[in-house]
């Protein structure tokens, strides 16, 4: 009877050592999660407010129409590039050390771009930000994963992906207000107060996690194609948006991007770990949902930047009422992405991405037969709310109908590629649509588009701004058709493949 009484102490005292080891488990969760929205709200809100923003910033350092977009396109060429390669950094280095990095990284670069004098040094300073933020991006939900328990890691990673819609929705919004009252440079040093704060808050949560051991493979030969393909694309564009398309830069700039795009794909199948595992297309389902994902962001991404730039170029409102004019589009979005989250546990992913890039395809065809220079605000904010609430329900749908399908042991790999295609789309929807809506207006007036001042500088002139917007808006809707048409491909390559993680009754049958 002792030795039973000694037994069940025992037990008791290991269940309660188990208790408070998972209960300081959670507290420790909780605080990481608390550093990881943090930083993702910085970055995010920064990334967002740029689109508003971008306008005061361009008539402040007198920028030209290629520096003017080289501002966002430098950040967003160098993001798209670093991803993996930071990703495999961290599994070698440890992810505390990489994250903790690209928070103070960040930081240190937003203070030298908020003194920048000139866009020169803006652009390199925005170059070394696009580095910080992708340390972050490449390890936030890797840590948020480690950190808690299975039974709550959807919870945990619902609040991250939060995170990055509240800062969707705040970034416009703030980065107008900001700019009206205190002036562009303050979009770039709020990121200092708020990056010291997230760097000691860190280095005092954040737990050492012994490296890996693994060696470091790396694909410097596949950065580079990269680097040489999209950036050649980007420079061909920025620079045709002056009308030469025989300047020697967009002539040197396409021909490295077509030269480059075969040797790229040519040296991914050959490299033990490539950028882009191109094996991966040979799968119909993730090659079709990449392509879709694709599509979905070329069509929509610039919508923001556009309204932005509308509202302050042809009706000459302030960055503060164009912000607060274009939050609904946010709105909309974060309202829809949690709302189809639900229909997917009734309704075939696939379906549900058909469904969601039809309603963008509808938003689009809409703000195109009504954007004009005097259209009524309620018109214009119907077409892209609409645009908003399929956009924010094709990204989950597109997602899940690609990964669901997907072996488990590739899983990773196939969200990477998925991630990257979509960071293209960005990076490319933005060059197109900058370049396309100065076009049809006189050379010495582009300027004065991404300045935010046509409206006073050439009323006469804005007649030739909303053909640039109608040939933008028109390219995008194009888009929008091969994006449906992708889905339809998809919902159809999906017929009877349940795949291994498909977690949705299907509906459609």
């Amino acid at each position: 009877m002792r030795f039973s009484g000694a037994s069940r102490q025992q037990d008791g005292s290991n269940v309660r050592e188990a208790e408070g080891s998972e209960r300081e488990r959670v507290r420790y969760a909780w605080r990481l999660l608390s550093v990881v929205c943090l930083a993702s709200l910085m970055s995010g809100i920064n990334v967002s407010s740029l689109n508003i923003a971008l306008p005061a910033i361009v008539a402040g350092l007198d920028a030209g129409p290629v520096g003017a977009s080289w501002i966002l396109l430098s950040f967003q060429l160098t993001h798209v590039t670093l991803l993996i390669f930071f990703g495999r950094l961290a599994d070698v280095f440890g992810r505390r050390t990489m994250y903790l990095t690209g928070v103070g990284l960040f930081t240190a670069a937003s203070l030298l771009a908020g003194a920048a004098p000139d866009v020169g040094l803006l652009i390199a300073c925005r170059v070394l930000q696009a580095a910080g933020a992708a340390m972050l991006m490449t390890n936030s939900a890797a840590l948020v994963t480690a950190a808690f328990p299975r039974r709550m890691l959807g919870q945990g990673l619902g609040i991250y992906m939060a995170s990055f819609s509240l800062a969707q929705m705040l970034g416009p919004t703030v980065g107008g207000l900001v700019t009206t009252e205190w002036g562009w440079r303050w979009t770039l040093l709020l990121n200092v107060p708020i990056g010291i704060v997230c760097l000691l808050w860190g280095l005092r949560v954040m737990e050492r996690v012994p490296r890996s051991g693994e060696p470091l493979r790396l694909d410097p030969a596949g950065n580079l194609l990269v680097v040489l393909g999209l950036g050649g694309l980007l420079v061909a564009l920025s620079q045709g948006g002056s009308g030469d398309w025989l300047h020697p830069l967009v002539v040197a700039g396409a021909i490295a991007f077509l030269v480059a795009v075969p040797v790229f794909l040519l040296v991914e199948k050959r490299v033990a770990a490539p950028v882009v595992d191109v094996r991966l297309f040979s799968e119909p389902v993730v090659g079709i949902g990449v392509l879709a994902g694709f599509l979905g962001t070329m069509s929509r991404f610039a919508v923001v930047l556009l309204m932005g730039l509308y509202f302050q170029a042809v009706q000459g409102d302030t960055p503060s009422e164009a912000g607060l004019k274009v939050l609904p589009i946010a709105i909309a979005s974060i309202v829809s992405a949690p709302g189809a989250g639900l229909v997917l546990r009734w309704v075939r992913a696939r379906t549900v991405a058909v469904v969601a890039s039809t309603v963008s395809l509808a938003g689009l065809v809409l703000l195109l037969a009504v954007i004009d220079v005097d259209t009524p605000y309620p018109l214009l904010i119907t077409a892209v709310v609409v645009i908003g609430l399929g956009s924010g329900a094709f990204v989950p749908a597109n997602s899940t109908a690609m990964l669901q399908d997907v072996r488990p042991d590739r899983l990773g790999i196939t969200n990477a590629v998925r991630l990257m295609a979509q960071s293209c789309g960005v990076t490319i929807s933005t060059a197109l649509s900058l370049m396309l809506i100065g076009l049809p207006l006189p050379p010495d007036l582009r300027a004065h588009v991404l300045e935010g001042s046509l409206s006073r500088v050439s009323p006469d002139a804005l007649d030739g701004l909303i053909t640039g917007f109608r040939w933008t808006f028109g390219l995008m809707a194009v888009m929008s058709v091969l994006c449906v048409l992708a889905s339809l491909v998809g919902r159809q390559a999906g017929r009877g493949v349940p795949g291994p993680r498909a977690a949705v009754t299907d509906l459609e049958e």
